[in-house]
């Protein structure tokens, strides 16, 4: 029979969540970084299969390049991100994938180009067909890293209670206002204690922030959600989102 004091430790021990494991892992435990990566072979290769649009399992190239995605993730994954490991690692694998595919259309186009010609209009032709049929494949390819942006970026704002098509309908109208609320966004993320209230409250830290910025409170609450978007850009892992951010700087 198990003692008091046996049963009480054992019903106060709360399982780990992912994120937790992490952060043991980021202070060095090896054999728990390879334990997870096994555990989540299924969703690694889930999430390339996704990607290719066929099934993928450990004998793919491609199923390589996700574990390795997946492992980037869990050393690169900080919880200041404002979203989970899973989430994080989705967006990281599918990217690389992305990048491994465009890479091999690239050399597929540098084998059709080199085969010797057979006839002068008839070589010619084919290289234009190649041209045409890889910069097709890469707009697709873009596109498709592109949506899978925003799908990530709007499920993190459903964790600040937004949504990407209210963002949409209620950014400044103004250029000047949106640069300013960039600016905004910036001071936010760069300072660590107010980025860290930001992602844990899920709110902008007013008062702090307005002590550090050249804009009235009132500014910074008119345009709140725009700046909450705009930080959450800044601190993720998004590209193409984040040229926008650099155009909307540059008007």
């Amino acid at each position: 029979m198990k003692t008091v004091p046996s049963l009480l430790f054992k019903l106060g021990k709360k399982k780990q969540t992912l994120e937790q494991t992490v952060m043991k892992i980021h202070e060095g435990d090896t054999l728990l970084q390879n334990s997870l990566i096994e555990q989540y072979k299924p969703f690694v290769a889930k999430t390339v299969s996704s990607v290719c649009k066929r099934y993928i399992d450990e004998r793919d190239d491609e199923f390589s390049i996700g574990l390795i995605a997946f492992n980037e993730a869990i050393e690169k994954y900080s919880p200041d991100k404002g979203n989970s490991l899973l989430a994080f690692a989705e967006l990281i694998i599918k990217r690389k994938v992305i990048d491994y595919i465009r890479k091999e259309a690239r050399n597929a186009h540098t084998v059709n180009i080199d085969v010797p010609e057979q006839e002068e209009g008839e070589s010619s032709q084919s290289k234009i067909e190649a041209d045409l049929s890889v910069t097709e494949y890469q707009k697709l390819i873009q596109a498709e890293q592109r949506r899978e942006e925003i799908l990530h970026f709007t499920n993190v704002l459903t964790e600040f209670d937004l949504s990407f098509s209210e963002l949409m309908e209620q950014s400044p109208k103004h250029r000047d206002a949106r640069q300013n609320a960039i600016e905004v966004a910036k001071v936010l993320t760069e300072h660590p204690e107010l980025k860290k209230l930001l992602f844990q409250k899920k709110q902008i830290p007013v008062k702090q922030l307005e002590k550090m910025v050249s804009v009235s409170r009132k500014t910074i609450e008119r345009n709140r959600k725009y700046i909450i978007a705009m930080a959450i850009i800044m601190t993720g892992d998004y590209l193409y989102l984040q040229d926008y951010i650099k155009g909307v700087l540059n008007e």
